[in-house]
């Protein structure tokens, strides 16, 4: 399963706050009865069984608005898209999904990364033990900041609502770090309930506009001792920076939160992104940023596929390379393969070709160097070793069904991978990973646990288990590779299974 971050989002208003409880539209109702109740025992009643009311007081009930998902059924993907039922977490407890999801290693694995994300957007109904401090959603939240998809965490915080200050925060950082921080400040401005701390309320009220209030903001909380010393600090560089004109900064904490590295973006000095949270490179991306911090950002951002694919393209096509060496040399490699793609000259492909393939492997992107380029370079009329490097590149992209059956046949060299593209795997030889895949590809049968777990409603923990599984099979155990294949199988998940077993047969095992 394979779904694309490229999507255009609409994003929700906030929601209103909680109203109260409605009042019934005959107002005694609502008011307990001090009257004695008359306890008629009725006709056929066996004497002395307890009646069915002792008083007439009105009981507590709880309203939900019909047709209002819970805040931790919020997605980006309805089930149209992904293909998982509604169901998906609802026999599940918030607590131990938060923690296989915290638990996921997948940034060297792209077709888990792909299935992460599915399940991180899908619509689905809330854990049964879901609250209105929405675990599951936090959660998914801090999963998709993990993988550097700001973007769509952004979105589904929009979505959902920030109208907890939990929720908020991570939609302040999300806004920090897309540049959309405006955005937040004003509904922070509307609800200062939702603050982070004072920091935030001190940089949204100068971000409005209104410097003296901020700087009066500042004044409190450092008397009331609610900001550190280097929040302090960089916040009084920001309202004042004439006051500390010469002044070194103060040095910046290892991870800093993403107020703090705006912060000292705003005073002139901003922090490199290569050392901090892969998250913290979306804002590299904007384009106060020079080319050669936006590529290094766009590459890191792509290998865990929170950049969409023809983003990275646009990137590298920019402009001509400024110099050579590293990342240059890669920025032409790839320029002059899609000058020749472009053009649909084979000969140009042909020679053009091994160098980007070098150069997309040296940075770890072959397979979104496949999703732009694979199904293309299966119409061209390629020979020789250019034809089987192509048909390597197509094997990692989304058609490559279709380049099994119409190239797979004429490639003796890939059989193999042609009947795992295919779903029908021909003998493995000795080759322990072969064997592997051809024994999950034979039977469909998951473990015993995962079965369980399917058993008992609980699809989406199975799903997260099954690419615990993969996660450990990707490091050398080829026992839990076999389990974990057989059970994306038997889930239905037929696409990440071959995916998932044909990178590891092209790109090798990468733990």
């Amino acid at each position: 399963m394979r779904i694309s971050l490229a999507l255009v989002l609409s994003c929700l208003p906030l929601a209103a706050p909680a109203e109260e409880a409605p009042l019934s539209a005959i107002d005694w109702l609502n008011r307990p009865t001090t009257l004695p109740v008359t306890r008629v025992v009725p006709r056929g009643a066996v004497p002395g069984e307890s009646p069915v009311a002792d008083s007439a007081t009105i009981p507590a009930v709880s309203v939900t608005p019909l047709g209002e998902p819970t805040v931790d059924a919020v997605g980006l993907l309805p089930g149209s898209v992904t293909g998982l039922p509604r169901s998906l977490w609802r026999d599940s407890r918030a607590e131990v999904l938060g923690n296989l999801l915290q638990a996921r290693r997948v940034t060297r694995l792209p077709a888990m990364q792909s299935l992460l994300y599915t399940l991180l957007l899908a619509e689905a109904d809330a854990p049964g033990d879901s609250g209105p401090g929405a675990p599951f959603l936090q959660a998914r939240i801090d999963a998709l900041m993990d993988l550097g998809a700001v973007e769509p965490a952004q979105a589904l915080l929009e979505r959902a609502g920030a109208t907890t200050p939990a929720l908020f925060t991570r939609w302040f950082d999300a806004t920090l770090l897309t540049g959309d921080e405006d955005k937040a400040c004003r509904a922070l401005r509307d609800s200062p309930h939702l603050s982070p701390g004072y920091d935030a309320r001190i940089f949204c009220t100068a971000r409005g506009g209104d410097w003296t209030a901020a700087a009066l903001t500042l004044d409190t909380a450092r008397a009331l001792g609610f900001i550190s010393d280097l929040e302090d600090r960089m916040l009084a560089q920001f309202l004042d920076p004439e006051l500390f004109e010469g002044e070194p900064l103060p040095m910046p904490p290892v991870r800093p939160s993403p107020l703090l590295f705006r912060l000292y973006e705003a005073v002139g000095e901003p922090l490199p992104t290569n050392t901090l949270p892969r998250a913290f490179a979306m804002a590299d991306l904007r384009s106060t940023v020079g080319w050669k911090a936006e590529l290094v950002a766009a590459e890191r951002l792509a290998r865990t596929g929170a950049l969409p694919v023809n983003r990275l393209l646009g990137i590298y096509s920019e402009r001509l390379p400024a110099a050579s060496g590293g990342i240059w040399d890669r920025v032409e490699a790839i320029q002059r393969f899609d000058t020749a793609m472009r053009a649909g000259d084979p000969g140009a492909v042909a020679r053009a070709l091994p160098g980007a393939w070098r150069a997309m492997r040296a940075a770890r992107l072959e397979v979104p160097f496949a999703e732009l380029y694979g199904a293309e370079l299966m119409r061209l009329p390629l020979t020789g070793e250019a034809a089987v490097l192509a048909y390597d590149v197509a094997l990692l992209g989304p058609a490559y069904e279709n380049a099994a059956i119409t190239r797979g046949p004429a490639i003796a060299a890939r059989a193999f991978a042609t009947g795992v593209a295919r779903g029908t795997v021909p003998a493995p030889g000795n080759d322990p990973l072969r064997a592997a895949v051809a024994r999950a590809f034979d039977e469909a049968t998951p473990p015993d646990d995962i079965a369980e777990l399917v058993a008992a409603g609980r699809l989406g923990e199975a799903i997260l288990t099954a690419m615990a599984l993969f996660e450990h099979g990707n490091t050398g155990d080829t026992v839990a590779l076999e389990q974990a294949l057989s059970a994306f199988r038997a889930l239905g998940l037929e696409d990440t299974a071959r995916r998932a077993a044909l990178q590891l047969l092209r790109l090798g095992m990468r733990g």
